[in-house]
């Protein structure tokens, strides 16, 4: 089944009533047949059938085996850093979202786990930090904010040469335009907020895998069940609510990015424009051969942090606000929202700074998101 038919189906199995819409089963606890005999659910945080329908569809949608429905994305990175132990070494990604550096040198560092952030653009750079004890590559592509493509295919091949596992944060893209687990990634992870939601709404995370019986989904289930970090039913439903217009919405809003980004190539207080979309961008070629699209993101610099700082306060229809992927264009000043721990040498290595800006599209008319812009731009 295509993409377009699974985003509108996804795992629904019509019950006796013939209800197109899933149920909502809110019970944290159900009933058992007999002794030692289950219906395949005991208790809500272990599984839940409303639950299990959205988790079914997004392995469907990832090409995986297994999913699981966690309560945040940073919930979902959690529950890959708790598959290492002390002593193991991992390979991120210098542009990451702030809150996965957070969690890595904060949290994880204190428990013996070392880092090391690398260009992963360049697999070069990857190949040279990878030791013997390294057991996790961890990237996102394109990364966040700096848009940079990693070749995801190449990435996986080295992983597993090294005895490593490769997780990709896929919540700038969404299952509808890349698919890294046919790639070779081992892990797939999502904040589901993000445009798998589509409308600001719920806060929820994914990790999927390829293989529904291994050990490394029989980890994470034990991790899951011990940890409890589950989607609660009700945001179940809206997810799946949500995904059945997923396609729709980010082929409009990558069309309209793909609009702003040219348009903003061409405006004289712009100094650089980042979206893979772009036959300029360095990652253009890898771009078009792993994945279907290039998304609804596009970073780009102006002349001054005065003038970055400035437009923030000058939009109309635009909203300035932390977040990405609904329907509606969220323009983000990433230095001091979503990278504000980041560290320095991660800034300067990436090249975020303050005149950068992210710009979420949404599904608005493109040309009415330009008019606001220029006037921002502009005033």
């Amino acid at each position: 089944m295509n993409d377009a038919s699974l985003e509108v189906h996804g795992a629904h199995v019509y019950d006796a009533t013939g209800a197109i819409s899933e149920p909502i089963y809110l019970s944290a606890t159900y009933r058992h047949p007999g002794f030692r005999q289950s219906t395949g659910y005991d208790y809500g945080r272990c599984a839940n059938p409303t639950r299990a329908v959205l988790e079914k569809t997004l392995a469907l949608l990832e090409g995986g085996g297994r999913a699981w429905g966690v309560a945040s994305g940073m919930a979902a990175i959690n529950l890959v850093f708790l598959l290492l132990a002390p002593g193991d070494h991992v390979v991120l990604g210098t542009d990451l979202y702030g809150g996965t550096v957070r969690l890595a040198n904060e949290v994880y560092h204190r428990y013996g786990i070392e880092t090391s952030y690398v260009d992963t653009s360049c697999i070069n750079e990857v190949e040279a930090a990878m030791r013997p004890e390294t057991k996790l590559v961890f990237i996102e592509t394109p990364s966040n904010p700096m848009m940079r493509v990693s070749d995801i295919q190449a990435i996986a091949k080295l992983a597993h040469a090294h005895g490593a596992l490769l997780a990709v944060d896929n919540t700038f893209l969404s299952p509808h335009f890349q698919k890294p687990l046919t790639l070779g990634a081992d892990i797939v992870l999502h904040s589901g907020t993000k445009y798998l939601c589509g409308h600001n709404d719920v806060i929820a995370g994914f990790l999927v895998v390829r293989e529904a019986e291994g050990d490394l989904a029989a980890r994470i289930d034990r991790l899951v069940v011990s940890s409890g970090p589950m989607l609660s039913s009700m945001d179940a439903w809206l997810m799946l609510r949500s995904l059945k217009t997923l396609g729709v919405r980010v082929e409009r809003q990558a069309q309209n990015a793909l609009a702003i980004a040219k348009w903003l190539k061409a405006q004289p207080r712009v100094t650089k424009v980042y979206y893979p979309g772009l036959p300029e961008h360095p990652g253009y070629a890898l771009q078009q051969a792993q994945a279907t699209g290039c998304g609804g993101m596009v970073s780009f610099k102006v002349e001054s942090a005065a003038l970055a700082q400035a437009v923030l306060g000058r939009l109309s229809l635009i909203s300035f606000a932390e977040s990405l992927g609904g329907v509606e264009t969220l323009l983000t000043y990433p230095i001091v929202q979503t990278h504000a721990e980041m560290p320095a040498e991660l800034k300067e290595a990436t090249g975020l700074d303050d005149t950068l800006l992210r710009l979420s599209v949404g599904i608005e008319d493109a040309a009415d998101l330009i008019d606001d812009l220029d006037r921002a731009l502009n005033a």
